[in-house]
Formats: structure tokens, sequence, C-alpha cells
């Protein structure tokens, strides 16, 4: 039917104590023995929610990060199982009657991409304004929203260990390949990277780019190593590896191989970054997680984390303020909180504005300076990144401070900018401006 159905059960073992992998997706997920002592209402609402967006899971996320006496309250459980809510009433109603009914695939594929296309399945214009043209060819494989930095989505990087269930790069694993981006094609990234002489960093993003085996990702290190591209300095990794299975940059071949690979982009003089996806401390308090920390940064790759805030996850001042903590105790580097963006499930997990900035103050008043690296709250908006710097009074009226951390048009970086305050907006296209008659932006 999707993606979700077709995902294979893996099973290996390598030396030491890494476990059996076994992934789980929609067609077998009744086999994990956690499950089988869930109500079987809930277990109706994933296999409804689960026909709409991605769903899979591996050992390591079940077996150790959900609290399974906690679920469905559990919010690990909440990161990557499907929750009723997540979808709207009358969509859930129209899956859950079909599949009630028995309904013909078809007639159920049709109303899914339905519903589908009614959650802005790219926002921020990702398709519209993103996709770089080259020599008369779009290169969807590719993102270029800001000068200095190219998106890379490799074709056999566009999965990931297990989906979180809030993702916004959701159609990538649906099966919706009009609004997939992938490419496999070395030379053509490596030409464009020539092309463009500004650009300093490449983020191989997808899907996470850590799921593909050692020697498909080495042959494009190698390739843009080769190339020589004195421009080129930073090479970015976009991944949930270290939250959802550590073990790939543990044990085995593959492991230590990939370690090498990564030590030698270290060794060529460009700086490593590994852009760590961690949504909740929970992540951070394995034995295996630890050590892939510690490992990644014997080679001389630094570590930047960052997450969005998600309601019934994350939504709370003193679960950031010991996620920063702890991430900056393993030597890690806070990077961005960011807002749920306008798509999906937003309506779910999304946390208004105002309170989003309100958690964020309160978490960056418990810690160190060596924690408030962090920015945030940050929307990822079709303009550029906008912070909630700040709430205010300006003349009697309360409003929102605003900033932009990265933009389309470079000269409007960090130049501030004012909303009218609105307690229950969740993005930017809820704001009016104030003072103004348009955002800065909008000129």
């Amino acid at each position: 039917m999707t993606q979700v159905l077709m995902t294979r059960n893996k099973a290996k073992r390598s030396s030491g104590d890494m476990p059996i992998y076994k992934s789980y997706a929609l067609h077998n997920y009744r086999n994990i023995p956690q499950i089988q002592r869930l109500p079987e209402e809930l277990l109706f609402d994933i296999e409804v929610v689960a026909q709409v967006f991605p769903f899979k899971a591996n050992s390591y996320v079940i077996n150790e990060l959900i609290r399974w006496d906690d679920v469905p309250n559990d919010p690990m459980f909440k990161l990557t199982f499907p929750q009723r809510d997540m979808l709207l009433p009358h969509h859930y109603e129209r899956i859950a009657s079909l599949l009630k009914r028995q309904a013909d695939k078809s007639e159920l594929n049709e109303a899914v991409n339905q519903i589908r296309i009614e959650l802005n399945p790219h926002p921020a214009g990702q398709m519209e304004y993103n996709v770089p043209l080259f020599n008369g060819m779009r290169l969807t494989g590719l993102q270029h929203k800001y000068s200095q930095t190219v998106l890379f989505f490799p074709s056999q990087g566009q999965t990931c260990h297990a989906y979180c269930s809030f993702c916004f790069r959701w159609p990538q694993f649906v099966g919706m390949d009009e609004y997939k981006f992938a490419m496999k094609e070395t030379e053509l990234l490596i030409d464009y990277l020539r092309a463009h002489p500004e650009v300093t960093d490449l983020l191989f993003t997808g899907g996470d780019p850590m799921i593909m085996s050692t020697r498909v990702f080495e042959n494009y290190i190698n390739a843009l190593l080769e190339a020589n591209l004195p421009h080129l300095r930073t090479i970015r990794l976009g991944t949930k590896a270290l939250s959802f299975w550590p073990y790939k940059f543990l044990h085995g071949d593959d492991a230590d191989r990939l370690l090498a690979v990564l030590r030698r982009i270290v060794e060529s003089g460009k700086h490593l970054a590994i852009m760590a996806h961690f949504s909740h401390p929970r992540e951070l308090s394995t034995r295996a997680v630890r050590k892939a920390i510690r490992r990644l940064r014997s080679i001389g790759a630094q570590i930047r984390t960052q997450s969005p805030i998600l309601r019934h996850i994350n939504d709370d001042a003193d679960v950031w303020a010991r996620m920063w903590q702890r991430q900056v105790e393993l030597g890690c580097v806070p990077y961005y909180m960011f807002v749920v963006r306008d798509t999906g499930a937003q309506h779910y997990f999304g946390v208004p504005l105002a309170r989003a900035w309100q958690i964020f103050h309160d978490a960056y008043m418990q810690v160190s300076g060596l924690a408030r690296t962090v920015r945030g709250p940050s929307m990822s908006a079709t303009p550029g990144k906008i912070q909630v710097s700040g709430i205010t009074e300006i003349h009697g009226e309360k409003v929102f401070v605003l900033t932009m951390l990265q933009a389309r048009k470079p000269e409007l970086v960090l130049k501030p900018f004012f909303a009218k305050y609105n307690e229950d907006a969740l993005w930017i296209d809820e704001l009016e401006p104030a003072f103004a008659e348009k955002f800065i932006f909008e000129n």
C-alpha cells in the first residue's frame, strides 16, 4: 500500500554487546511482545494513523528507550508510534470506517492520498524555491535555500532507523514520489558545487544518511574529497542514528570503516559536523549512545544537537534544561530549538509561539553559558529561519520580537522586527506585523 507497509524486517548480529537489530513497521508491529499487551483500541488507532503517516521502529527504540509501563503516555512512545490525535477527527473517522468495512485497497489509497495532500506535504517552499536549476535541469536531490549551504539527499539514505512521529519530511517515506527529494548522481552534485564557490557547507540529509552502508557512504565522500573543492569547508551529517541506533558507530567492521571514513574528512582539513537530533533526555541516557558520542568525538567530529519543541513530548523547560546540560557534559554543542513546521500533524505537536518562547526562556535560565549556544525557538519558514527573540511591550502594545537567523535575502539576517502578540499562533503566517504594514521579508 505504501512504503510503510514494505519495510523489511532485518536481523543481524555483530561482535561485542551489539543487540539483534529488528525493524518494525505496520505489517509486522504486532510481533513486538510489548505491543501485544496493549488494548486493542490503541492498536487500531495505530493502524488507522499509520495509513497516512509513516511508521517504523526498531529493537533499540523498543527495548531501550520506551518505558512500556507508562504507555501510552511515555514521551518516547509518542515520539515513535502513531497517535490517534495526529489525524484530525474527520480524517480519522474516514480512514477508520474504510478499515472497518475492509474497503478495497484502491479506495483506501485514494482516501489516504487525499488526506496527505491536505496536510501541506512540503512546507516552506521546498519544492517551489529550494530545488536548484542547473544546466537546464532541476536537481531534485538538492536544496539550496541559503547561499553558503547546500542540502544533499542521497538516494540510498531516504529512510531512517525509526521514524519520528512529528517528522516534517514524512512525504519522503510514504511513496509520494512527486514529493520526494533524492539524488545519487555524485557527478552532478560536484559539478553544482564547483559552479557555486559561495557554498562552504554541504549537508547530507534525508531520511538519514547514516542508514546507508559505509561502502555506499564512502563512495560519496571519496568523490567529494577527490574533487578538490577548496571552498567546501564543512561536511554536515543530519542524523538521528545516535538516538535510534548508536551501534552504527560502535561495533563490527562496518562501524570501524565508517569511523575511518569520517576521520578522513577531518584529516583532509574539512570540518565534520554531526547534526544530531535529540528530542528527549532519555535518548542520551543509554550506555550505547554515550560510547558512540565519545567515539565520534575521538576522530575530530563536532556534534551539534537540535530538535523541535513538541507538545506531549518535551514541552517542559526542565526537560530542555536537563537535555542541554547533559549534551554539554557529553561534549556536544546545543544548537537549535525549532518550532514544529506547518505540515502533517502540526495541530497535535505544535506549541504556541508564546509558550515556546517562555519554555525556551525558562530552560535557558537554568543552564550555564556553555549550553547557551542554543538558538530558538526558530521557525524554518519560507523566507528563512525566524527566531522568537522575546515578548515585550512597546508604546502600550504587547508584541513578539522576531529576528531572522537565516534568510533567503542575506541582508535581512539579524534585523529585528515585530509582530502583534497572539497567544494562540503556532506559525509566522498566523501573526500580523506590528508598527508596519508588512513584515520585513514581504518587501
